[in-house]
C-alpha cells in the first residue's frame, strides 16, 4: 500500500471536565472543559505547533470543540463539526457515577461493567451500534482524506472503539489499555483497515485524567 492511499490520524480525547473528575458518566450530556481542561488544551495547542494537518474534526459536544479551538488556533485549518466523533450514548446511566450506577441501577450497571455489546442502556446505545456509528464517521473522512493527515477530537468511548478495531481486541474484553484527556493518538487507514502508529502520548501534559475504568 502506498502513502497515497493511507490517511494518517491524530485522535484526541477532549481536555478534562469536573464530571472526570467526578467519575459521572457523561456521554451525550453537554458539558464543558474546567480549568484544567483549559490547560490541558493550551498543552495540546503547543504539542500540536510541531505537526501539520489536511483538516480537523470534532465531535460536536462542547468537551470536545472547545477543546478542539483552543487547540488548534495556530494551525492553518479551520474545525468542522463530525457528530459521529460523538461520546457512546450511556442512557439511564448518563448523569450518575458509576457507583451510584451500582446501587441505584445494579441491573444495568452489571452489563455496564460486563460490556454486554448489544445491551443498550433502556434508551441509549449498544456497544454494537456505537460501534457502527464511529468505524463509519472514521472511514467516510479516511475515504475523504487520502494520502493525508487528519486531527480529530473526541471522547474516550471512541477512541476505545477505534483501538479495539486497530488491535482485533473484542467489544466485551476487558479494557488494559490507556484513554488520557488530551493526549496525542496515531493510527493510519489503508485498505488493510487499520493500524495503530502510537498510544496515549503524554509527554505534552502535566495532568491526564484516564477514562473511568468502571
Amino acid at each position: 500500500m502506498t502513502s497515497a492511499h493511507i490517511t494518517r490520524f491524530c485522535l484526541i480525547r477532549h481536555g478534562e471536565t469536573d464530571w472526570n473528575g467526578e467519575k459521572r458518566i457523561q456521554g451525550h450530556i453537554d458539558i464543558d472543559l474546567n480549568a484544567a481542561g483549559e490547560a490541558q488544551a493550551r498543552e495540546l495547542r503547543r504539542g500540536l505547533s510541531e505537526h501539520s494537518f489536511a483538516a480537523a474534526y470534532s465531535s460536536d459536544l462542547l468537551r470536545a470543540w472547545h477543546t478542539a479551538l483552543i487547540a488548534t488556533a495556530d494551525l492553518a485549518i479551520a474545525v468542522s463539526p463530525a457528530p459521529t466523533l460523538r461520546e457512546r450514548h450511556f442512557g439511564v446511566l448518563q448523569g450518575i457515577t458509576s457507583q451510584e450506577a451500582s446501587v441505584q441501577r445494579p441491573d444495568v450497571f452489571h452489563h455496564h461493567r460486563a460490556r454486554t455489546p448489544d445491551y443498550d442502556y433502556e434508551n441509549g446505545e449498544s456497544l454494537i451500534t456505537f460501534r457502527g456509528r464511529v468505524m463509519a464517521g472514521l472511514g467516510a473522512l479516511a475515504e475523504r482524506h487520502p494520502g493525508q493527515s487528519v486531527l480529530a477530537f473526541t471522547h474516550g468511548g471512541v477512541l476505545d472503539i477505534v483501538f479495539r478495531a486497530a488491535t482485533g481486541r473484542a467489544l466485551d474484553a476487558p479494557r488494559d489499555f490507556q484513554l488520557p484527556n488530551a493526549a496525542f493518538n496515531w493510527l493510519e487507514h489503508s485498505g488493510d483497515g487499520w493500524r495503530l502508529v502510537s498510544w496515549a502520548e503524554c509527554g505534552h501534559l502535566n495532568r491526564a485524567l484516564d477514562e473511568v475504568l468502571e
